[in-house]
């Protein structure tokens, strides 16, 4: 049985940085395509970042490059999501996910997904 446990999040002012845990058991993240998304009120799950089963393809959506990254720790069977210099259009809630697709955009490829963790940036 696949279970992907988050935690991390809260709330943080803006410019500052979370990080967000993904545990997962059941499957090996290493061998997983595992991607990030966010769901903020009122509008549908969006991808933010992903990173491959090989560790060769890590994207990021435009709003998360160059602010976000997202790794991973095989031996922990972990993948996590650093958000630097938070923004208020950042908040929502922040869902891991897993599958082995190659449309890792799209919410709808992944099987399996945690809890999520909420992330709530103040201006």
């Amino acid at each position: 049985q696949v279970q992907l446990v988050q935690s991390g999040g809260g709330l943080v002012q803006a410019r500052g940085s979370l990080r967000l845990s993904c545990a997962a058991s059941g499957l090996k993240v290493s061998k997983y395509v595992m991607g990030w998304f966010r769901q903020s009120r009122g509008k549908e799950r969006e991808f933010v970042a992903v990173i491959g089963w090989s560790g060769g393809t890590i994207l990021y959506s435009a709003s998360a490059k160059g602010r976000f990254t997202v790794s991973r720790d095989n031996a922990k069977n972990t993948v996590f999501l650093q958000m630097n210099s938070l923004k208020p259009e950042d908040t929502g809630v922040y869902y891991c996910a897993a599958d082995r697709t190659y449309t890792y955009h799209y919410a709808e490829s992944y099987a399996s997904w945690g809890q999520g963790t909420q992330v709530t940036v103040s201006s």
